[in-house]
């Protein structure tokens, strides 16, 4: 069966407003506006950790009815430094999310975030529940030991074999066990051609478990080096840090956010992020909507996964279906 989606992007929109904001500790975040000045506000949270925003990211809102914050977090896109590790941590990007808030003068505001966004989102609101007025995750990834093994221990490698091989094939026998640190090593090398061939095979690695389908044009964005380095090396940091979170904290405390009105649109076949978490979040957090597409990946641009992003977005603005 073939299933079709009425929702798509709403069309190209340019920002109304662009800037960039010092947040201290030598970090400088960008940030651009989109829609319509003093509509229901929101905030998108990119992936990664590492990654960055691009302008379809802005299409996901209609943007007569959203005023929209989208920023790159620290080290990433056209934030400054840039791929910089050092002060770059989650507790620091709350704050930073936070502040972004007050610079757009919102009592509170929809919070929109996949994958490493998805994380990022719980954390925010968890922190701030009286800040937030929705949420809408994508991929839920809840940075917990199994999910963080699933991805670079066992688990994607027995789907991706391959991928995997490639993935693990720089990296010498000895030092498997351990291949975010392995990798992590690499990535803050003094020499740039090792720092370049890990953050190739990082970045492919996971491009390719992104989607249900092989996507070679995203592929090849993920091997440009631009995007490459400061998403590898931030993701790693990371990874290696435990998403500087406890074990566990962000399902312990779905509490603070069980009385926000929150959507979860989940990839049936999400290699990345299996729909477990999300499965996990939605018993914690009973009020909110989990809709499993059940024919895509874990990429915010399969069709389906777009239907119900839009869906979503125009659903918490009141939206007629």
């Amino acid at each position: 069966m073939t299933l079709t989606y009425e929702r798509t992007l709403y069309p190209e929109i340019e920002p109304y407003e662009t800037g960039m904001l010092d947040v201290g500790e030598g970090h400088s975040l960008y940030y651009e506006r989109v829609g319509t000045p003093g509509a229901k506000p929101a905030v998108f949270l990119h992936g990664g950790p590492g990654g960055g925003m691009s302008p379809s990211h802005r299409r996901q809102w209609d943007p007569a009815l959203y005023d929209v914050l989208l920023f790159d977090q620290r080290g990433c896109g056209r934030s400054m430094p840039f791929a910089e590790i050092e002060n770059n941590d989650t507790q620091r990007i709350v704050a930073d999310i936070e502040r972004l808030r007050e610079m757009c003068g919102h009592d509170s505001w929809q919070v929109f975030g996949g994958s490493w966004g998805a994380t990022l989102a719980l954390a925010y609101a968890q922190a701030h529940p009286n800040r937030v007025s929705e949420i809408v995750l994508r991929g839920v990834f809840l940075a917990r030991q199994k999910e963080k093994n699933w991805l670079y221990r066992y688990g994607a490698s027995e789907i991706m074999a391959e991928q995997w091989e490639q993935f693990t094939g720089l990296i010498p026998k000895d030092e498997r066990g351990d291949l975010v640190k392995a990798y992590h090593d690499r990535l803050t090398s003094d020499d740039e051609e090792t720092r370049l061939a890990a953050a190739r095979e990082w970045s492919l690695w996971e491009g390719t478990v992104a989607t249900l389908l092989p996507n070679e044009a995203l592929l090849e964005e993920f091997a440009d080096p631009s995007k490459a380095v400061p998403f590898a090396r931030i993701c790693a940091r990371f990874f290696l840090n435990d998403f500087y979170l406890e074990e566990g904290q962000l399902l312990a405390n779905m509490d603070r956010v069980r009385d926000i009105p929150g959507i979860i649109v989940q990839g049936r076949h999400d290699i990345c992020t299996p729909p477990t978490s999300a499965w996990e979040v939605k018993k914690a957090w009973p009020g909110a909507d989990l809709w499993i597409v059940h024919d895509a990946g874990h990429s915010s641009g399969e069709p389906g996964i777009i239907d119900g992003l839009v869906r979503a977005t125009d659903k918490l603005a009141g939206k007629q279906p």
